[in-house]
This record gives C-alpha cells, structure tokens and sequence, in this order.
C-alpha cells in the first residue's frame, strides 16, 4: 500500500472545502478511508491548519473537525532530526523542508501537494492529488 504524505495546503483544501481544489482532496481521503492508500500528516500540518481554519470557524468546531481528520491518517512526530535537517536544507520554504524531512525518515512513498515547485529538488516523487488519482 503507498505511503503518501499529504502537504498542508490539501489539508486546507479539503477541511476549508476550497472549491476549486475539494473534489481531488476528498476522494484522496476517501481511497484511505477505504484502506486503498496510507496518509501521513506532519503534525506540523495540524498546527497550521488549526491556525488558518480558526479564523473563518468556530474553535470548537476547528478541533471537531480535526479530531474526525486524525482518524484517517498517521501523524508524523517532529524531532530534533528531521528539525536540525530542514533548519540546514537549502529549502526557501522552511515548513516544506521540515515536511520533506519528516517523509524521508518515514519512509514516505509519494509526497501529495499543490506547490510542485517547492518539491523539485526532493529525492521523494512530488505530485498533485489529481495526478496521483489517474494514476493509482
């Protein structure tokens, strides 16, 4: 089963119900609900998406929502490693560098974004979640 790494902005996608990108990120987590694919979240990604989401829902519901979220997905513990890694990377983007760190050492199939560009250089397969749907 592939192990994907789901990037923060397809978290946003899916819990924000961003039109434009919704229907790819659900039926990415519809495949690991149904045990077709295995998703890992940097607890980082919670972080951030409790932040962004709390500003347009309530608390309450943000935690609701993210608690439902944990179910279907692994979570990444940050360390000192993969910290002192992404703090040394030439990343321009230090929350992908900790990401990429953090699917590395987790031995992450296949990293799901929108931002291909922030993955260029990544030795780990970088792809849009409507990509990774036409090919699985």
């Amino acid at each position: 089963m592939k192990k994907l790494l789901v990037d923060t902005n397809i978290i946003i996608d899916l819990l924000a119900k961003r039109e434009e990108f919704y229907k790819p990120a659900a039926q990415l987590f519809s495949l690991a609900d149904q045990k077709k694919v295995e998703l890992y979240l940097c607890s980082l990604s919670f972080a951030t998406a409790h932040y962004i989401l709390s500003r347009q829902i309530a608390e309450s519901k943000v935690r609701e929502i993210l608690r439902k979220l944990k179910v279907l997905v692994n979570v990444i513990s940050l360390d000192s490693k993969v910290l002192d890694l992404a703090l040394n990377s030439d990343f321009k983007d230090f929350e992908d560098a900790i990401q990429y760190y953090a699917a590395i050492e987790s031995r992450i199939d296949i990293i799901i974004t929108r931002n291909l560009k922030d993955f260029r250089k990544s030795d780990i397969p970088a792809m849009t979640g409507q990509e990774f749907l036409q090919i699985k």
